[in-house]
């Protein structure tokens, strides 16, 4: 059941996405995969150090993409829901993801930080170790380091999780499509009983 919370935090995500922010770029657009006026979005709320998000973000959503994104379908919008109590280094993993997004590179960065969990997630001081996964993806190291020793996405990262807090995500991953939730790193067959059916709603086909 959608709760009122849900949807006015959620129409506001929307709002953003269409229209942009007050900033140059709009910093959802570099968090998204798949076209703007795709009939169906999911919110992918997501922590970098959860285990169950990257059996997802490696295993489920290559499969999504290939057949809901890339076709047209469907668009994902990646929202940064760091568990800080339980994953200590959540919050610097998105912090460096949304710096990677400043420069067009956020999904690269995505990817590796999901492989390379098991590397930094473990780390007193993982700073370093982001900082080589900015090499493998391409970005410019010195924005990047400029980046992270100013915490300049902390702020973005914080209205993220506030916001998907508000819309009722307690748990990652937690996605929200068309007026639901849907809690934890379903199989790919949940995804597309769901997706499908909502498809079908939204244009008759």
């Amino acid at each position: 059941m959608i709760t009122r919370a849900l949807l006015v935090a959620f129409t506001a995500l929307a709002l953003l996405d269409a229209r942009g922010s007050r900033q140059t770029l709009d910093p959802l657009a570099a968090r998204s995969k798949g076209r703007r006026d795709a009939p169906v979005t999911l919110y992918e709320m997501s922590d970098f150090q959860c285990p169950y998000c990257r059996a997802f973000a490696l295993g489920t959503m290559p499969l999504l993409e290939q057949e809901y994104i890339t076709t047209g379908k469907v668009r994902l919008v990646y929202i940064n829901l760091p568990l800080t109590s339980v994953h200590a280094n959540a919050q610097a993993a998105a912090q460096v993801a949304v710096c990677a997004a400043r420069q067009d590179r956020f999904w690269p960065m995505h990817d590796l930080l999901f492989r390379h969990q098991d590397d930094w997630a473990k780390l007193a001081k993982p700073d370093t170790f982001l900082l080589g996964l900015g090499d493998s993806a391409q970005l410019d190291r010195a924005a990047l380091a400029r980046c992270l020793v100013a915490k300049a996405t902390a702020s973005e990262v914080d209205a993220d999780a506030a916001r998907a807090r508000r819309a009722g995500a307690v748990s990652t991953p937690t996605f929200y499509v068309e007026g639901g939730l849907l809690e934890g790193a379903a199989p790919v067959t949940v995804f597309r009983a769901v997706l499908d059916s909502i498809y079908r709603t939204k244009t008759g086909r």
